[in-house]
């Protein structure tokens, strides 16, 4: 109940509404929910701080990045030893460098050490040890040789003929390639590793001077051992 002052300063008592005349204490009136409905919204539009915070996404770092394993270094191949051989029997460097290129063929073949001092030696006879060009061969001269001769057609280290069946010249005049050919009909022989040097080598060589062969295989063994120690 609240009382009233009226004009007469005569109170005048004012009676509650009755609990019919009002709605549920907990329940607002439709226009009272759509007024404040908005209100709520002028507000969020005025104010967007206002409105409920989303919940933000988690933050995932990155993972860090694996570091590059550096590359192993090669190991370093070893230098190739340079093996200077002691010049014997009176060679000179030449000389020396064409038996070791005979004795590494009879090596590469799996040949034994008397056919290293047989093809030394009977390359001793032919050429004195030197790659020999020869005039009556033109073409010999275009390969490189360590002098010339004019005995037929023969040419190299063996002094093979061009016109037989040892090979091409280009192929003759190499060092190696004649020494191969060499042994390869040394090999056909017979029991040659039981010949004497002399019979050997004329065997292969079918030489006018056959025994000429028999003088060097004394220095032909110094030559080869020398190469092989």
């Amino acid at each position: 109940m609240v009382a009233i002052l009226s004009g007469n300063a005569r109170p005048v008592v004012v009676e509650p509404p009755t609990a019919s005349g009002l709605l549920p204490g907990n329940v607002a009136s439709p226009a009272m929910l759509a007024a404040s409905d908005v209100t709520s919204s002028a507000l969020l539009h005025r104010m967007p701080q206002l409105r409920a915070a989303k919940p933000s996404a988690p933050v995932v770092k990155p993972k860090p990045k694996p570091k590059p394993q550096p590359k192993p270094k090669p190991k370093p191949k070893p230098k190739p030893v340079v093996r200077v051989v002691q010049l014997v029997a009176g060679m000179d460097r030449q000389q020396m460098d064409n038996a070791a290129a005979i004795v590494k063929k009879a090596q590469s073949m799996g040949l034994t050490k008397w056919a290293m001092i047989v093809g030394v030696a009977t390359a001793m006879q032919e050429s004195r040890l030197y790659n020999v060009a020869s005039h009556v061969v033109p073409e010999s001269l275009n390969y490189p040789h360590q002098g010339t001769g004019s005995d037929h057609d023969s040419i190299g280290l063996f002094q093979q003929r061009a016109s037989g069946s040892w090979g091409s010249v280009e192929e003759i005049m190499q060092p190696q390639y004649a020494a191969g050919a060499f042994f390869r009909r040394l090999v056909q022989i017979d029991d040659w590793e039981d010949m004497s040097l002399t019979r050997a080598a004329q065997s292969v060589q079918i030489s006018a001077f056959p025994d000429a062969y028999a003088k060097h295989e004394d220095n032909a063994t110094l030559i080869v051992n020398a190469l092989l120690n």
